[in-house]
């Protein structure tokens, strides 16, 4: 018997565990309005480059919607806690939008299945999830639905949630920092948090993140 919405939300999101308050609802709710099914193009990947559970460490998986579920269930294994924060609203029946989020929730549903098998601890730091494809904003044309989306400060933990957790130390994991987590992360850099990059299978490089000149005279967002 196949599970709805709420019941896969709880399995990301279980109760008494922490960091869950951060997982986003959007794609929970769209399983069931749109009865969305297991994707059968599933991939049992291996965190090479994150194989070992650090207790100081948070980390962002900054991959394509699909790659970066099947990335946190590699990591569950490892020890951490994913936490999907996609943010992306689904078109309307018969429309065209920018952004797969089918594809987003119906594999979510195999996280789950996959999820629910692993002993993950209460206390488990957190790996978040996030779509990679969230900014692009390119339209070929004027109907299709603009369903990108940004990250935001109040999207996630502050640097002294973490800090006062234990964790010093996010790695993130994708080809490169996004601009709307480089303006998230910089005041972390400040408060003493070090970051570092991989691509999932190369090894891990710490970084120092800098604001490009056009970025130095960009309008602070809320």
């Amino acid at each position: 018997m196949s599970i709805n919405g709420k019941e896969i939300y709880k399995i990301y999101a279980p109760i008494g565990a922490k960091w869950i308050e951060w997982v986003r609802p959007v794609p929970f709710v769209a399983i069931d309005t749109y009865n969305r099914k297991p994707n059968i193009n599933w991939i049992d990947r291996e965190a090479v480059a994150l194989s070992q559970y650090e207790k100081n460490t948070a980390i962002f998986v900054d991959l394509p919607g699909k790659d970066s579920i099947e990335f946190g269930i590699s990591l569950a294994n490892v020890g951490y806690r994913p936490i999907p924060i996609f943010n992306g609203t689904d078109e309307q029946l018969g429309t065209s939008a920018i952004l797969n989020t089918n594809i987003i929730e119906n594999h979510l549903i195999n996280g789950a299945e996959k999820l629910k098998e692993i002993s993950v601890s209460k206390e488990a730091n957190p790996a978040f999830l996030l779509d990679s494809f969230r900014t692009n904003r390119y339209r070929e044309r004027t109907a299709i639905f603009d369903n990108s989306w940004d990250l935001y400060k109040q999207d996630i933990p502050t640097a002294e949630h973490f800090i006062k957790n234990g964790i010093n130390k996010i790695i993130i994991v994708g080809e490169k920092v996004q601009s709307d987590l480089k303006k998230i992360f910089l005041p972390f850099q400040n408060a003493g948090i070090n970051f570092y990059l991989t691509d999932g299978y190369t090894p891990v490089k710490k970084i120092v993140l800098k604001k490009t000149i056009k970025e130095l005279f960009e309008k602070e967002e809320l």
